[in-house]
């Protein structure tokens, strides 16, 4: 008798939990964000499993490696969906570039992405062509590029979403705010924002006509109709972002900083988990309990957020995140992926192997001293200034160069024994054909100039600079009192408040990208070559003069404190 009461007792305790799990049903949520229309895998640093004070670098991502993790996320949960976290175009590498981003376009549709939140580089083109992104057909700002992937561009499946992009004029969202998916019975939606900063980091062409509105207030008001409709699995794509001390792999980390940390403290809390972008950066946070993460950049993280969810109540009762690494060495290639990445590199391999140069060394990085100062932004710098010293061509004293548009290194993959640099390489490095802009500033703008690195800016911008010019800063001094005045010298020569200096610039900065606003002041502008024929020009005559390229030491910028 106990041991038939036994046995009911157990029927019934399984029968219970029976019950209780098709009481809920977990959705995998899988996202990345900041693409870029890097196609093919790039340098990645991880922790060093050995030591995690360290970190190796290996090649990650590739949307090969990237459709058959998530083929096989699919195969263990049915009940997933792939969103984007912006750019998923835009600054791309020349495979895609060349192509006006359509192969990414292609790609993302065999990946089967939902939705996508818009990114500040989706509108590097402009409003018409992001439109064209979406809906396809092959009326584009680049004809002679368009329609070249595939006679017929179909544009995208997935949906672009951001609840905060508005018509200047009618004040009426250009984007839907949201889309709701129902998988696996119940109602999961996802609501868009990007950054409200988007037109100081975009040419003025690419956002004209726009009006971009506060991240959480556009989110805010979408919630309740998101909710009328039967959601209560919510999440927010967010193309803004911040920076953690603890690596990507730590979950539920407690050191985000940056612009989201004061967005997640303000959304509705009916927002379940917040996935982020723009930042460039792996993390994986808690901000009053609520679950924000990234995905780092390039396709080198995918991040996996699983909902258990209700169907009852259809709320989320628990949320939890995983960080993978997109390790080409741990599964095979989609196929469907590599013919992609086949008929995009027939069509631009002949372009992009090009030879320009020879370094001296096998890679010229981005790898900063303490003061902001890096190998490849001096090197940059130096190629402007050489491209409009000249009377004729603007007859500049210094330039200045945006660490932003500074896209990888050169080249961006290593090894590289025979030190050669190819147009591909450099097309990689300044993807977005800015033009050189020579303006005068006077001694005082400079001095201007150079503390916006430090004002209204969420982190530091620190300008690279070309040959000749030097100054120092304090770091302990607040923002707008940084620089030494008497340390900014031309040539040796201490700069005047009151003379009038000619300055080159790309055309982004010269709008007053980066919200370095003093560049509109710039008066006697004259326009000069694109970015990246001056780069290519500089690397030439340097080689061709016997010159060595990539050992320039790092020493115009000094950091106090």
């Amino acid at each position: 008798m106990n041991g038939t009461r036994a046995a009911l007792l157990t029927l019934s305790l399984l029968a219970m939990t029976a019950q209780a799990q098709s009481e809920t049903v977990t959705v995998s949520v899988v996202g990345f964000n900041d693409f870029h229309g890097n196609l093919m895998p790039t340098s990645f640093r991880i922790p060093d499993p050995n030591d995690r004070t360290k970190t190796l670098s290996v090649q990650a991502g590739g949307i090969e490696t990237i459709s058959s993790i998530i083929k096989d996320l699919r195969r263990k949960n049915p009940n997933t969906v792939v969103v984007g976290g912006g750019d998923l175009i835009g600054a791309s590498p020349l495979v895609s570039s060349l192509l006006n981003d359509e192969p990414t376009i292609a790609a993302m549709n065999e990946l089967r992405v939902y939705t996508s939140v818009v990114g500040n580089h989706e509108f590097d083109k402009g409003l018409k062509e992001l439109q064209r992104m979406q809906n396809g057909g092959c009326d584009s700002i680049n004809p002679k590029q368009a329609c070249k992937y595939s006679n017929v561009f179909k544009g995208a499946n997935f949906k672009y979403i951001a609840a905060n992009v508005l018509d200047s004029k009618t004040g009426k969202p250009i984007f839907p705010a949201y889309k709701i998916r129902t998988i696996g019975g119940v109602k999961v939606a996802f609501v868009g924002a990007v950054l409200r900063e988007t037109p100081t980091i975009v040419v003025p062409s690419g956002v004209a006509g726009l009006t971009f509105a506060d991240e959480v207030e556009s989110i805010n008001k979408a919630i309740p109709e998101i909710r009328k409709q039967g959601a209560e699995a919510i999440v927010a794509l967010v193309h803004q972002g911040g920076t953690s001390a603890d690596p990507f792999d730590v979950i539920d980390c407690k050191t985000l900083q940056g612009p989201i940390v004061d967005i997640a403290k303000k959304l509705d809390p009916a927002v379940d988990v917040i996935m982020t972008g723009h930042t460039h950066r792996g993390y994986q946070c808690r901000i009053d309990g609520r679950l924000v993460t990234q995905g780092d950049a390039y396709g080198h993280l995918l991040t996996q957020i699983d909902l258990t969810i209700d169907k009852t109540t259809r709320d989320v009762v628990t949320a939890t995140s995983k960080n993978l690494v997109v390790d080409p060495r741990t599964v095979k290639p989609d196929p469907r992926m590599t013919a992609i990445i086949k008929q995009a590199k027939t069509l631009t391999d002949q372009i992009a192997a090009q030879p320009i140069a020879n370094l001296a060394v096998e890679q010229i990085t981005q790898d900063q001293t303490p003061a902001g100062e890096s190998y490849l932004g001096d090197l940059i710098a130096d190629a402007q200034l050489y491209a409009t010293r000249s009377p004729e061509k603007g007859g500049a004293v210094v330039a200045f160069m945006n660490p932003g548009g500074i896209r990888a290194n050169l080249p961006a993959n290593v090894p590289n024994p025979s030190k050669v640099v190819t147009f591909g390489d450099a097309f990689t490095v300044q993807p977005f054909g800015n033009s050189l802009v020579v303006l005068t500033l006077t001694g005082a703008q400079i001095k201007t100039l150079l503390e916006q690195q430090w004002l209204n800016q969420d982190r530091p911008r620190i300008l690279q600079v070309s040959e000749g010019f030097s100054y120092t800063y304090d770091n302990s001094k607040p923002a707008g009192e940084k620089v030494l005045a008497d340390t900014i010298k031309i040539n040796g020569v201490t700069v005047d408040p009151n003379q009038k200096y000619r300055v080159t610039v790309n055309s982004f900065l010269a709008d007053g990208g980066d919200k370095f606003f003093v560049l509109q002041q710039g008066t006697d502008r004259l326009g000069g070559e694109v970015d990246l024929e001056a780069l290519q020009n500089y690397l030439f005559s340097m080689q061709s003069a016997g010159k060595a390229v990539g050992l320039t030491p790092r020493n115009r910028i000094t950091r106090l404190n």
